[in-house]
């Protein structure tokens, strides 16, 4: 198995998006990661299905979206038909899990579910046999340019066991926030497969070489991983 990179458009730049996807997908990126958030769930607003509609047009590779809202039932077709390969909700605002998670996998594409660093992985004890992957936040979603938490890195390692043990092996896990050259490696040890990655990116001189760079970076963590 691969470690696969998902650069964050949140840290780029806005005004010229299709050349900061060109530029990571040259370094060898997998998805584009796409947050959107509502100003409710999260203390932020980005975007909508018009901007993923009109991304999806111009990435090679499948764009990874994330719901940091508070209704994401609403919106999951619009997202969808917008373009979206993946689509991850929060445990946090779902009273139906189950059945957003089904209805997703329903419209073909892979289902995922988040969880903000305070919430407990037992909550996914339930649901863990039916989602495709789980995004573990390693800072508290809004903003980009935060500081990895630390913890984080235990909390990978349980959801990996609570997947593994439900029978749902082949379920990935996801983790943003954070990620950089200094802790790629140790959250893929841990069990992290997609790495999602903004500021360490974008906010470089050169996003092409750094997306390759933290590539190389996370390939040494699942190294340690196998042995």
């Amino acid at each position: 198995m691969t470690v696969q990179i998902a650069p964050s458009i949140l840290s780029a730049d806005f005004a010229a998006l299709g050349e900061a996807i060109a530029r990571v997908e040259r370094g060898g990126a997998d998805f584009i990661h796409v947050d959107v958030m509502d100003g409710h769930f999260v203390p932020n607003i980005t975007i909508g299905p018009p901007v993923v509609k009109a991304l999806a047009r111009v990435a090679k590779v499948p764009l990874d979206v994330h719901l940091m809202i508070e209704e994401p039932d609403r919106y999951i077709d619009a997202f969808a038909a917008a373009g979206a390969s993946m689509i991850s909700v929060h445990v946090e605002v779902l009273p139906h899990l189950h059945r957003t998670v089904h209805a997703i996998k329903q419209l073909g594409i892979r289902a995922g579910v988040v969880l903000n660093p305070s919430t407990p992985v037992g909550t996914l004890e339930e649901i863990a046999a039916d989602v495709d992957f789980v995004l573990v936040m390693s800072v508290n979603p809004g903003f980009g340019g935060q500081s990895f938490i630390p913890g984080s890195v235990a909390k990978v390692r349980k959801v990996r066991d609570m997947l593994d043990r439900s029978g749902n092996r082949s379920a990935l896990i996801e983790i943003d926030g954070g990620i950089d050259l200094g802790n790629a490696a140790q959250v893929v040890d841990a069990g992290a497969r997609i790495l999602v990655a903004g500021n360490a990116l974008f906010n470089t001189p050169d996003p092409e070489r750094a997306t390759r760079e933290l590539k190389t970076a996370a390939s040494r963590g699942l190294a340690a991983s196998s042995r």
